[in-house]
């Protein structure tokens, strides 16, 4: 039997989990293709990913910068894509009838109201955002459980923790601790480690 190629909307699509989540569409055309994107103020980069994968939507961050892009695309010769801005035009992307996958990657909470429509349209969520789940966990996964879609991290240190809780059976652990992740402790050599002290420990950014 044939594979279905999935159809991907993708929020957040000029930063870096957006241009990774369209580097391996492109590596599995096969498989994966884009539906929709938000592109946020980036207006050269929405362009050239407009030129690439010919999205059915794209949302930009403002009505000026939506107008932008429509007018460069015009005097492209593109046709046929819709642009769209603002939070309502994110949530538009996230809830095409046609997406099947959404990759939920704006940074803040800025993409919280698209991600928990996405899941309330009944679609997948690829979730890079901590911020959203830190913001409204609780909401999002109730909403996901009720509409028996999942919510998969993606992103770095929460994909770690999901791939080795795969590994086992939630009665194994009682705690998950995350060390040197990011933050003042990235460079720092390996025998540094033991002598660290607390205060340096601590000064994480924000």
């Amino acid at each position: 039997m044939k594979r279905l190629i999935k159809q991907v909307a993708i929020l957040g699509s000029t930063g870096s989990i957006g241009t990774s989540t369209l580097s391996i569409i492109e590596s599995y055309p096969e498989r994966f293709a884009v539906a929709a994107l938000a592109a946020g103020r980036n207006v050269d980069s929405a362009f050239s990913q407009c030129v690439r994968w010919r999205p059915r939507v794209v949302s930009m961050a403002t009505e000026e910068l939506a107008t932008e892009l429509a007018g460069r695309l015009k005097a492209a010769g593109i046709t046929g894509i819709e642009i769209v801005h603002g939070t309502a035009g994110t949530v538009h992307v996230a809830t095409l009838p046609e997406v099947d996958f959404v990759v939920s990657a704006i940074v803040g909470v800025s993409g919280l109201e698209a991600t928990y429509a996405a899941v309330q349209a009944g679609k997948p969520v690829g979730l890079a955002n901590k911020e959203c789940m830190v913001a409204a966990g609780e909401i999002l996964t109730r909403a996901a459980r009720g509409r028996g879609v999942p919510l998969l991290p993606i992103d770095s240190e929460h994909n770690a923790i999901h791939q080795c809780m795969r590994g086992g059976t939630k009665a194994e652990v009682r705690r998950i601790w995350l060390t040197a992740s990011g933050g003042p402790l990235r460079t720092l050599p390996l025998d540094e480690f033991a002598q660290l002290p607390v205060e340096q420990a601590l000064k994480q950014p924000t």
